[in-house]
């Protein structure tokens, strides 16, 4: 058993668990010789002595090593210590997106589409290395405070050209995701992750799965049989666009879906382009019957109890109905004694969890423990700005519910008020800042501001202003405006040396302005800056008017009569005058437009 403070390899220092699976726990480690936290997964001691489960465990460090993608957690060591197999791997700060889900309820379309193109992103390079997941689900896919997505947990990944091990009556993969191939005891494809992609989208849209049960097989069957909800009965509002990803990443004929997770990215990229917001339904080729014929079949993805069950739940119930009548009168029997005998025997005592609210923790344990309920020893942290750091929130079975003596109660206790540290966004995709900042608790309102100069289409989403200053610390909740440019473009400043005419000129070809230049003798300028313009930096641009230049050029020196000859002074003198008389009007050569 791993304890706290325990060496693994004499390298990796327990600090505390953080998970635990069907097949290894996770614990938060340190990583004594590189100096950093390091998530370590060691493989459970009942199923170390087991040559298949050690073989699953190791292939899952080959599969997620040899990927190398910013979404995918990385693997840094692999090995063996007194008969404790693990993996270290890159630590996480953050929640799954299943916490997430349960703390917002249901993610904005936005948000969603940021996070399943950061996920297809990664799976597309497992993808490209013929390595499915088979197990993507909220629970496996993190995401950091900065938005950031790290799929996690490919502990029944596989490589489709590698030995394929078979293990039998274990559910391979969550049901609620389960592609209706894999149900059908046909095996795991590339699709097969792309199916379970549509429908976590579906669950981080509308906060609920598509297909519920009260157990495994009914889930199954309906992914098998019933065609998945509209999502668009749940969300009016929702893109088309957004509604036929889904329904082609989870049809139910493989034939029908994206080959892979790379497709389904590229048309994610453009899900939510204007032009594709209300594009017709899409129509899948294929009849949804399951596909009789998959491309690549993995045994060991069957979860071959779940398979034998669907298939018997197709066969007639005759002997079913025999056999039950024949032990009828027992079962009726031991109802009896459950119902009216044993609880007799086994009443145990019921008492009202107390008001334990704003006291401390040890003051909540003394009182619940009077009350001759236990008090677990792991507490659970919530930042509240109703109730003091370190007094108690709530409990879990909550404040007021009756339950049984010996009942085991968690504590959920304030941190206080988490406070939320702005940083400096200009510059930064205003989508992106969005989505990162809903995800902190903030209120996000993004507003279009004037700009005093021309903006490219490329600045076109950047951020240009912000209503709270960067290193200000605000609580959940907090309204901030983040500003990006307005459609308006005005005039530059094109006056003094600034611009040069060329500029001016392409300036004007691209926004569709007439150009008129006019050159002015002066000594006041250099020869070829622009002096005037007729339109201000208040001014809007509008198609098709003109802008009017006027354009230093060198005034010319009028030559003395006296310095003539004599013989041609009334010619010259007549030519001086002629000259001065010019030089007040604009060279008819000089004026363009």
């Amino acid at each position: 058993m791993i304890v706290k403070g325990q060496k693994v390899n004499s390298r990796y220092e327990i600090i505390k668990t953080i998970g635990e699976g069907g097949m290894a726990n996770v614990y938060l480690a340190r990583d004594v010789i590189l100096d950093r936290n390091v998530a370590i997964k060691v493989l459970r001691g009942d199923l170390a002595t087991d040559e298949k489960f050690v073989r699953r465990f190791q292939r899952e460090a080959l599969s997620a090593s040899s990927l190398s993608h910013p979404n995918i957690v990385e693997i840094y060591d692999v090995g063996e210590d007194d008969g404790d197999y693990y993996i270290v791997m890159e630590y996480v700060d953050g929640k799954n997106l299943k916490q997430l889900l349960k703390k917002r309820e249901k993610l904005t379309v936005a948000e969603v589409v940021d996070i399943m193109l950061q996920i297809t992103s990664a799976m597309g390079v497992a993808h490209d290395s013929l390595i499915i997941h088979r197990d993507l689900k909220p629970q496996n896919i993190l995401i950091k405070e900065d938005g950031e997505i790290k799929i996690t947990d490919f502990g029944i990944a596989m490589a489709l050209n590698a030995t394929q091990l078979t293990q039998t009556n274990s559910a391979m993969g969550s049901v609620h995701y389960f592609p209706p191939e894999q149900a059908n005891g046909k095996g795991s494809t590339l699709k097969s992750d792309v199916y379970s992609l549509g429908i976590m989208m579906y669950e981080l849209l509308t906060g609920v799965l598509p297909f519920r049960g009260d157990n495994a097989v009914e889930i199954a069957l309906k992914h098998l049989k019933e065609a998945i909800p509209s999502i668009r009965t749940e969300l009016p509002e929702l893109p088309q666009s957004i509604e036929n990803i889904i329904i082609k990443a989870t049809a139910k004929n493989p034939k029908n879906r994206y080959a892979n997770a790379n497709e389904m990215h590229d048309d994610l990229l453009t899900a939510l382009n204007k032009e594709r917001e209300n594009e017709p339904l899409i129509t899948l080729k294929y009849d949804e019957g399951i596909d009789e014929d998959p491309v690549v079949t993995d045994s060991e993805n069957v979860d071959e109890g779940i398979v034998s069950q669907i298939k018997d739940e197709k066969k007639p119930k005759n002997k079913k109905f025999i056999i039950l009548g024949s032990v009828l009168g027992g079962l009726i029997v031991i109802t009896l004694f459950a119902l009216l005998v044993l609880p007799m025997i086994t009443k145990v005592p019921e008492v009202t969890i107390p008001d334990v609210s704003n006291l401390s923790v040890e003051e909540a344990t003394k009182k619940l423990k009077n009350l001759d309920l236990e008090v677990a020893a792991k507490i659970i942290e919530e930042p509240s700005d109703k109730i003091d750091k370190d007094k108690v929130i709530e409990t879990n079975p909550k404040i007021g519910r009756t339950v049984k003596e010996g009942t085991e109660i968690t504590l959920i206790v304030s941190t206080g008020v988490d406070k939320i540290k702005i940083e400096d966004y200009t510059g930064e995709n205003y989508i992106k800042i969005e989505t990162q900042l809903e995800l902190l608790g903030l209120k996000v309102n993004v507003e279009e501001k004037d700009t005093s100069s021309p903006v490219s289409s490329d600045e076109s989403q950047n951020i240009i202003g912000q209503s709270i200053e960067a290193g200000e610390e605000v609580e959940k909740g907090t309204e901030i405006t983040i500003y990006i440019p307005s459609n308006k473009k005005y005039y530059p400043d094109m006056v003094g040396e600034a611009w040069t005419l060329a500029e001016a000129r392409a300036w004007a070809t691209e926004n569709g302005i007439k150009l008129s230049v006019s050159y002015r003798e002066t000594n006041n300028y250099d020869p070829n800056v622009i002096i005037k313009q007729s339109k201000n930096s208040s001014s809007e641009v509008k198609e098709g008017e003109t802008l009017s230049l006027t354009v230093a050029k060198e005034k010319k020196t009028t030559q003395s009569p006296s310095t003539n000859s004599g013989n041609n002074s009334g010619s010259t003198n007549s030519g001086n005058t002629n000259s001065g008389t010019s030089s007040n009007n604009t060279d008819p050569n000089t004026n363009e437009s």
